[in-house]
């Protein structure tokens, strides 16, 4: 009894400590609270910020429904304030209607030299602000860009169609940029070679702008980059051989422009590249081994190229990670290689409008992941021996129509899921007639093929056959 009683005192006198300090620390979290909240923003701060909003979104705008000021408790939608030195200041500046209470562009806006004055600025994005294509175009400023160089680390313009002018090449100076988003404005000249001294990039995405020339040599000092995206512009000439120093790029698109050349050796260097697109542009040469060695693409896409060549020279069963692959439009020729049906994660495969030969395998189907397939337009020959079960899978994305010496069986006329376009094959049908007198009769005809267009061009069939029949049968009395 007197050892319980001494547990008891002592378990006590512990609660009664815990709850000392719970309400100690309680109030030591009040107490920062109120400090944070109360924390004051400096005049210039407050002033820069107030004048750089009204130029995007209109003098009208004064703040007045803020307490006790832009970083307290009812902020601005799209800002946000960090404390340094006990002070408030601004490091996110989000314009535009990014969400439903942000504040809305004017249609008469302007960037104003107090943006720069915002000295721990780490973000900027403008979306959606400069809206006309005609009447208030904008230029980006390129003086004062040097103010935020030790602090800005995204800046993002995005679907600004009244953004005209060229890049400016002061962009060179912000070097602790690791983002660079100039996505869908009216941006015209060229890429300005500046941007290769931001060697913290890990995002570079320059696309659906107006941009020509060349693509400037400056990967070598690049090596963080993860996206590099500049499709959708006129970019023309060959792709820099310091692309192959981007050893940490995980997407590369550079689709729809006008460049040209062979495909890059340098390509073996991305081992951990996981997008290629090259798409529509006017790349030849026939394809490059170095291909092979991007064991970790999930995604490439060749087509609307005239590279030409043999579609057999890869290895294709070494890109194993491989999900979607387009070689449409670009020439080759061969046949389908068996090792593409080692492609276990392949889920799209299109091959459609080249000069390619052969049968069409039969071991596509076994492909798991498979569902569309895409070989129309070549020069495939031979009966389609793939089950009924594999077209039902695929329906309409099978494409293997405009090869004109394809067939496929006729039993497989009759049902839902033949392949549109593709001929019935010319088959033996062997008629088999009982006589008592003259005993079993063969006759042997051949249908006339023509094409299967869709399952229900069937109808015409049945007759025929039937004619046929009849008339063999006249024939053997």
């Amino acid at each position: 009894a007197a050892f319980t009683l001494y547990l008891m005192r002592n378990f006590k006198a512990f609660g009664h400590a815990i709850i000392a300090l719970f309400i100690i620390s309680l109030s030591a979290w009040c107490h920062g609270q109120v400090e944070l909240d109360k924390a004051p923003m400096e005049k210039a701060e407050k002033d820069a910020l107030f004048s750089t909003i009204q130029g995007f979104v209109g003098n009208w705008w004064n703040g007045s429904d803020l307490y006790p000021d832009p970083c307290g408790w009812t902020p601005i939608e799209g800002v946000s304030c960090d404390l340094f030195d006990g002070f408030w200041y601004v490091t996110v500046l989000n314009i535009g209607p990014i969400y439903e209470n942000s504040l809305s562009c004017a249609k008469n806006l302007e960037f104003r030299p107090h943006l720069f004055e915002l000295k721990h600025l780490k973000s900027l994005s403008l979306f959606k602000c400069f809206r006309s294509q005609r009447r208030h175009q904008v230029t980006i400023p390129n003086e004062n860009w040097e103010n935020l160089a030790g602090s800005l680390k995204s800046l993002e313009f995005r679907s600004n169609t009244g953004l005209i002018g060229k890049i400016p090449s002061s962009f060179g100076v912000i070097k602790k940029l690791q983002s660079l988003v100039l996505l869908e404005n009216g941006l015209t000249g060229e890429i300005p070679p500046e941007i290769g001294n931001l060697n913290k990039l890990k995002r570079l995405v320059i696309a659906e702008n107006y941009l020509s020339g060349h693509i400037p040599d400056i990967f070598s000092a690049l090596g963080d980059l993860l996206i590099l995206d500049l499709s959708r512009n006129s970019l023309s000439g060959s792709l820099p051989l310091t692309l192959g120093c981007l050893t940490s790029l995980l997407k590369l698109d550079v689709s729809n422009n006008h460049l040209e050349g062979n495909l890059l050796k340098e390509f073996a260097y991305l081992k951990n590249l996981t997008l290629l697109d090259l798409g529509n542009n006017r790349f030849s040469g026939g394809l490059t081994m170095s291909i092979q060695e991007m064991y970790s693409l999930e995604e490439m896409v060749l087509s609307n190229n005239a590279i030409g060549g043999d579609i057999r020279i890869l290895k294709w069963e070494n890109l194993h990670n491989l999900v979607s692959l387009d070689l449409s439009k670009m020439g080759l020729n061969g046949e389908i290689p068996e090792s593409i049906t080692e492609l276990k994660r392949l889920r799209f495969l299109g091959l459609s409008d080249n000069n390619l030969t052969g049968n069409l395998s039969p071991k596509l189907s076994t492909l798991p992941s498979l569902n569309a397939l895409y070989v129309s337009g070549n020069n495939l020959a031979g009966e389609l021996k793939f089950s009924m079960e594999f077209y039902g899978k695929l329906g309409t994305r099978f494409g293997a129509w405009n090869n004109p010496n394809l067939c496929c069986p006729l039993g497989a006329i009759a049902t839902s899921n033949v392949p549109f376009g593709v001929k019935p094959c010319q088959q033996q049908i062997k008629l088999v007639e009982s006589n008592t007198n003259a005993g079993d009769v063969n006759k042997t005809f051949y249908s006339i093929a023509s094409l299967c267009h869709a399952p229900n061009n069937f109808w015409w069939t049945f007759p025929l056959i039937m004619i046929l029949f009849l008339n063999s049968y006249i024939i053997g009395l």
